[in-house]
């Protein structure tokens, strides 16, 4: 890529021309949620109580419907959660649906109330009232492709089936600590697959050492191991024992027992998860772009740094802005936004902190790599580190001149080329 210029892009869909006549509030609960419409003039127009369940979501949108006299595209909707079935059924039937965070929700009801007061009625008031008043400062909620829904949930069971795998693998190396710490030496992680068959092999030290080189090497072959060499293995298992209270390895055995079973289901479901996001991204990216050019998916994965979870990541928590080509709300909701904090002549620039915290971690993740895998990007972070930004600060900074990039790059329909020589100045950011 060459210098990045943004100013010839054109702006994100523009929210803020649209004139609305009736502003709803819905206080979103797991079994109910509060309603109230409100008209231009702050008049309440209705209210009511609307249950969790298709028909009763079906009437809501006949109601409000009615309310607009079959005028669906001049009704706001405040919401505070930002997908569901209540915010895609009102999306499809037309009408216009934003999404407020819980912590603006709590500084807009401080404008009606300075109790702290709060009640379902009076905060489906307040979601209304502040979105008649406040709408350009939220975004607009829209669709995502069928596609990019699958992609989002796979990412996010991959981060779930992770979480728990790495849970259990923990316990089981707990667990071994108790009273079997020579597996560990093999593997200190307890997550690989080849030390779970040796564990059924040989449960306890007293079965280690009944083992023989060509039971092991037997357990190395099925996995391909060639690293580990079985005299080794069997060396390792048959040292001498730790002490442990009678009747204690009998214990954690049958509790090793319980959790290796449990680590190879993780272990399949991860991969058919990784397996079934592999698939989808690759018809993502071959897939061309209407006028020819690469997919976004093709140009996002140019880029150094972004393989398949990043791809994922991004495509699963920033689909809209991505879509949009908005980079001040990527970068926002990415945390790579500094915040400043200006009081009288004192002023501070500091980490945002408001942010999607999956965005961030993928962000993070995708500079950290661009940083060992692009000469320029590494360039530049060593850069950041000589001007006196700590590590953090310097991923960051990357990360923000990555998006700046990839919206460049999305606008012109183009891939990343690291053979394009760049002279953008190296900025100090927060």
């Amino acid at each position: 890529m060459g210098l990045i210029e943004l100013t010839s892009m054109p702006p994100a869909r523009d929210e803020q021309a649209i004139s609305y006549n009736w502003y709803v509030g819905i206080d979103w609960g797991s079994q109910q949620h509060q309603v109230c419409v409100l008209d231009r003039d702050r008049h309440v127009v209705g209210e009511r109580v609307v249950d969790h369940d298709g028909s009763s979501l079906a009437q809501l949108a006949t109601w409000l419907w009615a309310v607009s006299a079959g005028q669906p595209q001049r009704v706001a909707v405040a919401i505070e959660v930002p997908r569901g079935a209540i915010v895609e059924g009102l999306i499809e039937r037309g009408f216009h649906v934003f999404a407020i965070n819980p912590k603006q929700l709590a500084r807009f009801r401080d404008r009606h109330t300075m109790s702290g007061a709060k009640d379902d009625r009076r905060d489906a008031f307040v979601l209304a009232d502040s979105l008649r008043t406040d709408q350009p400062s939220f975004r607009r909620l829209h669709l995502d492709e069928p596609q990019l829904l699958l992609l989002r949930e796979l990412s996010r069971a991959e981060e779930t089936l992770l979480e728990e795998f790495r849970r259990s693998a923990n316990r089981l190396r707990d667990q071994l600590h108790r009273f079997y710490p020579q597996m560990l030496h093999l593997c200190s992680g307890a997550d690989e697959a080849w030390l779970w068959d040796l564990i059924d092999l040989a449960p306890t030290p007293a079965h280690a050492a009944l083992l023989s080189k060509e039971q092991i090497q037997r357990v190395l072959k099925a996995h391909r191991l060639r690293r580990v060499k079985a005299t080794e293995v069997l060396a390792c298992i048959q040292a001498p024992a730790l002490p442990v209270a009678p009747g204690a390895a009998e214990a954690a055995q049958v509790h090793c027992a319980f959790l290796l079973p449990c680590l190879r289901v993780l272990a399949e479901q991860l991969r058919s998860c990784a397996q079934q996001g592999e698939a989808l991204l690759k018809t993502l990216a071959e897939a061309p772009d209407e006028t020819g050019g690469p997919s976004d998916v093709a140009v996002v994965q140019s880029l150094p740094g972004v393989g398949r979870k990043i791809t994922a990541w991004l495509f699963a928590e920033a689909a809209q802005p991505l879509t949009e080509r908005d980079y001040q709300v990527l970068r926002t909701q990415g945390g790579v936004a500094p915040v400043t904090k200006q009081s009288g002549k004192r002023r501070q620039v500091v980490m945002r902190r408001g942010c999607n915290p999956r965005l961030r971690h993928a962000l993070y993740h995708m500079a950290r790599v661009a940083t060992q895998r692009d000469a320029y990007f590494g360039g530049v972070y060593e850069a950041l580190r000589a001007k006196g930004q700590r590590h953090g600060q310097a991923l960051r900074n990357i990360g923000d001149r990555l998006l700046r990039i990839l919206i460049a790059m999305l606008h012109n329909r183009t891939c990343y080329d690291a053979t394009r020589s760049r002279r953008e100045p190296v900025v100090q950011m927060g």
